[in-house]
């Protein structure tokens, strides 16, 4: 294999980490969110994610992030770790999964314009195709799984401000890992997102008090694996390509859920849910692509040009 090739291939390896352990996350959510109150929930996952991640630093000999790093961290920290993860366990309680994926969706799209708007990025025809065919698939998938008249507005708007924060989060993320590492930016990200919810301590308390030992194992699990090392690799991608790419790559998270749904809560998936799944993988498929005139340019630079491949 090319050594060229090999830093692309390691981020895709790391974004298909993390998809995978987003998607399970959903899985534990459900579980979990039956038993912990949204704040309570978010608090103990970010509190064993900053845990693991802490000692991962100690081991490794981190140390903090330069101070340009900090602003990125600290909005990202508040957004994404905190503000999303507590709209997000709020919202799925007064939606229905299928509305709650359908409105969280909206933040990939989000992502690429923020990220043309203030970071610069492209934004090439197949990045867009590829988001659109992800997005049908998305509308597919949420139709499907509608429970029909099982959802309120509030869980909307919050299922909505959960897809801002975490488009602005991301957004927020890329700068900082200019000068820091991605295990940096993501514990500092965790640990500020733990302080953001450390007025759900009490909640916590009392309820892990009673909780069946199931839901806390599920909420631990959510903390070390979905957040502690997805957000890692995460980090990992995104110093490597552009937000908007990145944000595409999340839409084969519903794919996912529908898989792992059917295959550790049997619940069988109907050809409307399979067919939007398949519309979901598609497009990632279309966005992560390059057209071979690209990538013979990237191979065979003009003398008088300067190549200018997205990474």
């Amino acid at each position: 294999m090319n050594t060229s090739r090999r830093p692309e291939l390691l981020a895709a390896g790391a974004a298909t980490v993390t998809v995978v352990l987003w998607a399970s996350a959903f899985v534990s959510v459900r579980s979990a969110g039956h038993v912990y109150s949204p704040g309570a929930l978010a608090l103990g996952r970010l509190l064993a994610g900053a845990l693991t991640l802490g000692v991962i630093c100690l081991v490794r000999r981190e140390g903090w992030p330069p101070r340009a790093a900090w602003r990125g961290i600290g909005v990202s920290g508040v957004l994404w770790f905190g503000l999303y993860m507590v709209a997000l366990n709020w919202g799925e309680r007064e939606v229905d999964a299928g509305t709650a994926a359908l409105v969280v969706n909206v933040g990939p799209l989000l992502i690429a314009l923020l990220g043309a708007r203030l970071l610069g990025d492209r934004l090439p025809p197949r990045l867009l195709a590829g988001m659109a065919v992800s997005f049908a698939g998305a509308v597919t998938v949420g139709l499907s799984m509608s429970g029909g008249g099982g959802s309120s507005l509030l869980g909307v708007a919050l299922c909505l401000l959960a897809a801002v924060a975490y488009a602005c989060g991301v957004v927020a993320q890329k700068p900082a890992l200019g000068s820091a590492s991605a295990l940096q930016v993501t514990t500092f990200g965790c640990l500020v997102g733990a302080v953001v919810c450390l007025p759900f301590a009490g909640q916590l308390v009392r309820e892990a008090a009673d909780a069946p030992v199931q839901a806390t194992l599920n909420m631990v699990y959510l903390g070390v694996f979905p957040t502690a090392l997805a957000f890692t690799t995460w980090a990992y991608a995104l110093a490597r390509t552009t937000a908007g790419r990145m944000g595409a790559t999340t839409y084969a998270v519903p794919a996912l859920v529908v898989l792992m749904s059917w295959l550790t809560l049997d619940e069988v998936p109907g050809p409307l849910t399979l067919a939007g799944g398949a519309l979901c993988l598609a497009g990632v498929a279309v966005s992560r692509s390059r057209a071979r005139a690209g990538r013979a340019a990237a191979r065979e630079p003009r003398p008088s040009e300067e190549s200018d491949v997205a990474p």
